[in-house]
């Protein structure tokens, strides 16, 4: 006790009570299929005394000596009470029953429990649990982890066809996507229709889009981290659907003598089967898979290694001229070790790949790319008591980026060789955080994370005149490559170029009553990659690149405040948000740039700053047969470019111009309907403003040519965006005895046929001369059946 004193008294400055306290730890699982549950809540009846469980399952509450009424619950699952006489320390785990049996199915949940939602300081954040009850329309029959979060205040996509996700006027690449925490980089399918994310497959999921936890880094917009299923310990179990579309199947099972359990999900699409019926598509091939697989073995009460994996890919042929394919895979091995009933470890060896290939027939090219990662991570938790929470660790994460090498695809083609330099580099990171209740209606979350980044050798690298990879061409009025003085040449692991930041986390919320608080934070966070592009989405040809003696890391400045009301004993929630952001270093391509096939793309771009700021609203009904919830965002979101070392006005004459991702308004309502035990419906509308575009205004004949002008970058909008979705989910039994259960879903995506606008392009009519504006939509109304089933 006296160690344990003086270990509070150093981190705190308090001293402890004279009263010996002891602990109450263990882990908290799922009774049905022996998963751990992120988010339970354990608390002593009566007191303020309370801790929730973390990613794995494991809790530890410390109290004074004495006899409690201790209650575990979890949102969708029965409560468990116990009368206890805590007079030692003592492990004790728990199995929860779901209060329903169902389907696993997501519901976007503000947090686990209402109870800590007020009291914790956390904030910016969104969880969505992969076993309570579907209250939203499933999109082509299937819910979408991707599309779900896009539903969310301050979540927003580029439109339809388009990959990603933008988070609080972030660019895609700000986000830090985790599965299992592999680095995921392209997360969508079928022009990102579907995400990479099988819902069959996954536990739980987190969004921050603010207040990043200090254990996270690397990014400075956003972390989605996600968490694959363990696997059924209990009995062996199948889950799976049949779609239009696609359709999926989940295996999972206990193993080891019930010690272990395991988990195999695939996933493939089969449109590509129904185009030879369609004369205008009957030569093209549309088709994605992915495949999911984890498994976990209890050496002793105190020690588990887990190891999972994903495998994806997507592949487009169009016409038998253009192909196209490209996947993620990611391994993960993991051991959980409990030292004590205070103390939790997790050590992690990750491997991450994303690679990508194109083949143009036509002008026989056969292209190839990809980016590596290998990770280490050992993340440590220390429970000091019930009102501070300690979290540290480090990590070590190396790159290769492979941007491309060209090869000729037959004998007689006129490509010749070309293989672009590797890229190589280091991150590493410390950092130590805090979750501290300093008083009944004051807590604190505070950390510190160092990162350092090493850009590595194995290529040469050019300098040039005066320092300068662009200049301004006064007489001219563009930017043009910087001259080339000399070239040296750096040996694998040799570093180039070294960076080194700190970046301070801090959260803070007072409780103004039982029903209410406000919260406030700052983050400091900092992103070594870039990702460098002039098109309005993701696409495979995009440029990723380190940071090094050009390019600074981007390092970001968030400030945060927040007002949460609990309304009608919880049937009813408010959360207001508003937000503040700067990013420096934020790089972007001159006019006229060439990203393709560039060995030195320092000379092509120019730095500069961003800044977002915006207002967010989550209105939500949480009980009774009608749910569902209504978010808006007034936000906006823009950057700039001056000349700097190149001279110049910088682009778009140094003024600030709207991102890509600008949004104004965007608006989403969702509503859910239980009309029996057999029917249920659901509905989503969407509003957005038009992402920002760069039309011509005008152009002038040169020797014969019509040569277009161009307003200012990002000056005009596409027409708004909107869209109704429908779903109508019938379940035929609702006998819980029976093993075997099963569900029809019926959605109409884009009920009202709105033809979207993916862009606007602008040519000359052959027939009449004059030029014309064609608006280019992907897709339109979508109508959709899928049976899904559980056994």
């Amino acid at each position: 006790m006296k160690h344990l004193c003086l270990v509070i008294f150093l981190f705190t400055g308090f001293l402890c009570q004279a009263q010996e306290q002891y602990s109450i730890s263990g882990t908290i699982k799922d009774l049905n299929n022996g998963e751990t549950l992120l988010g339970a809540t354990v608390y002593l009846k009566d007191t303020n005394y309370g801790a929730t469980t973390n990613e794995y399952g494991f809790f530890s509450l410390t109290a004074p000596e004495g006899t409690y009424t201790l209650v575990v619950s979890f949102i969708g699952f029965k409560s468990i009470t116990r009368e206890i006489s805590l007079n030692k320390d003592q492990k004790l785990d728990f199995e929860l029953e779901e209060t329903a049996t169902s389907l696993d199915e997501i519901v976007i949940v503000a947090e686990e429990s209402e109870r800590v939602s007020i009291r914790k300081p956390q904030m910016s954040v969104a969880k969505l649990n992969a076993n309570t009850i579907k209250e939203m329309p499933a999109v082509l029959g299937e819910v979408d982890v991707v599309k779900s979060i896009q539903l969310l205040p301050g979540v927003t996509n580029n439109g339809e066809g388009s990959a990603g996700f933008h988070v609080r006027g972030g660019a895609a690449d700000q986000n830090l996507v985790l599965l299992d925490e592999a680095i995921i980089y392209n997360t969508s399918h079928f022009f990102g229709f579907f995400s990479v994310f099988n819902a069959d497959a996954i536990k739980n999921i987190k969004l921050y889009k603010g207040d990043i936890p200090a254990k996270y880094g690397g990014r400075v917009s956003s972390v989605l981290d996600v968490r694959q299923k363990d696997g059924n310990s209990k009995q062996f179990g199948l889950t799976g659907g049949i779609g239009l579309i696609s359709s999926r199947l989940t295996a999972e099972s206990p193993i080891f003598n019930d010690k272990g359990s395991f988990l195999i999900a695939g996933r493939a699409s089969y449109a590509h089967l129904f185009m030879p019926l369609i004369e205008d598509v009957k030569d093209d091939k549309i088709s994605f898979y992915d495949l999911n697989l984890k498994t976990n073995y209890e050496i002793n009460k105190n020690n588990r290694l887990y190891l999972s994996g994903y495998f994806g890919r997507d592949i487009f042929n169009l016409s038998k001229v253009i192909e196209n394919n490209y996947g993620n895979a990611t391994g993960n091995l993991r051991w959980n070790h409990v030292f004590n009933d205070k103390l939790f470890s997790n050590l992690s060896f990750i491997y991450s790949k994303y690679d990508y290939r194109i083949l143009l027939d036509f002008i026989e090219l056969d292209w190839n790319a990809d980016i590596t990662n290998f990770n280490v991570k050992y993340d440590l938790g220390y429970y000091v008591n019930n009102d501070l929470t300690l979290d540290f660790g480090i990590s070590g994460l190396t790159y290769n980026l492979n941007p491309g090498e060209v090869r000729p695809s037959s004998e007689t083609s006129a490509i010749n060789y070309l293989k672009l330099d590797e890229k190589r580099a280091f991150e590493g990171a410390a950092y130590i955080s805090a979750e501290h209740q300093i008083s009944e209606k004051l807590a604190f979350n505070y950390g510190l994370r160092y990162s350092t980044f090493s850009r590595l050798g194995g290529q040469s690298m050019k300098t040039y005149v005066n320092n300068q990879p662009v200049i301004y061409n006064s007489d001219l009025g563009i930017y043009e490559r910087g001259e080339a003085e000399s070239e040296t040449y750096y040996n694998k692991g040799e570093s180039i170029k070294t960076f080194g930041n700190f970046e301070p986390r801090l959260g803070v919320s007072y409780q103004l009553n039982e029903a209410s608080s406000i919260k406030a934070s700052y983050t400091k966070s900092t992103q070594y990659l870039h990702l460098l592009s002039n098109t309005a989405s993701v696409t495979p040809l995009d440029v990723w690149t380190p940071s090094g003696q050009y390019i600074k890391p981007q390092i970001s400045n968030q400030f945060a405040l927040g007002y949460y009301k609990n309304l009608k004993d919880n049937a009813y929630t408010l959360e207001l948000e508003t937000y503040y952001k700067t990013v420096d270093n934020r790089i972007d391509y001159i006019d006229g740039s060439d990203l393709i096939g560039n060995n030195n793309i320092e000379t092509e771009i120019l730095s500069g700053e961003a800044r977002a700021y915006g207002l967010e609203v989550l209105f939500r009904k949480n009980k009774g047969n009608f749910t569902g919830w209504l978010a808006y965002t007034l936000s906006k979101s823009e950057q700039r470019a001056l000349g700097g070392n190149a001279g110049g006005p910088g682009i778009n004459n140094g003024d600030w111009y709207n991102t890509p991702y600008d949004r104004t308004h965007d608006i989403s309502l969702t509503g859910s309907y239980k009309l029996s035990d057999k029917w249920r419906f659901g509905s989503n509308f969407v509003f957005q403003t038009g992402r920002p575009v760069t039309y011509p205004n005008g152009q002038y004949t040169y020797e014969g040519l019509s040569i277009a002008t161009y307003s200012n970058r990002n000056e005009d909008r596409l027409p708004s965006y909107h869209r109704l979705d429908i779903s109508a989910t019938y379940t035929p039994n609702k006998d819980n005895e029976k093993r075997w259960k099963g569900e029809w879903v019926f959605g109409i995506y884009n009920l009202y046929n709105r033809r979207n606008a993916a862009s606007v392009s602008f040519n000359q009519n052959n027939q009449t001369g004059l030029n014309e504006a064609t608006r280019i939509s992907i897709f339109g109304i979508i109508p959709s059946v899928t049976y899904n089933f559980k056994f």
